[in-house]
């Protein structure tokens, strides 16, 4: 099974979608699943719900972390090239996805019964959020390789 199509398996499971996107990277990274699972289990939702940045997004942000801290000794080299791919995945997934802020992707409020009502509904899970956690590990698979 590929890393998209395990990350939308752990998503339709109960993982959120920060959650889906940095456990399929802990046996690659050898981090620690149960830790990760914690450290984003806020993050889902556009963080705590409040439908800011794209859980997808933020999930994909921390595996690039900790993944230029395993590739370089110097932590400041890690860093700056941290940050140099997460930018290059912000635009790679705008570009995929038209946003990368939770509520403009979903187009609803999901801190209202209205909001989570109309997600359900129109099944938003999986048109809309499966969707950006399978293109978050793709730009990441992506990037890792240049």
């Amino acid at each position: 099974m590929s890393k998209p199509q395990k990350a939308i398996e752990a998503f339709r499971k109960g993982s959120n979608c920060a959650q889906s996107v940095l456990s399929v990277y802990t046996d690659e990274l050898q981090f620690d699943v149960e830790l990760s699972m914690e450290i984003s289990s806020g993050f889902g939702a556009g963080m705590g719900r409040l439908q800011e940045t794209c859980g997808a997004v933020t999930g994909a942000f921390m595996v690039i972390g900790i993944y230029n801290s395993k590739k370089y000794t110097e932590p400041e080299k890690g860093k700056e090239e941290s940050i140099r791919m997460i930018q290059q995945f912000n635009e790679a997934f705008k570009d995929s996805n038209a946003a990368t802020k939770c509520s403009e992707l979903l187009n609803c409020d999901l801190k209202t019964a209205v909001g989570q009502h109309y997600f359900t509904s129109n099944k938003l899970s999986e048109k809309v959020c499966e969707k950006c956690v399978a293109s978050a590990i793709e730009i990441v698979e992506k990037l890792k390789s240049i």
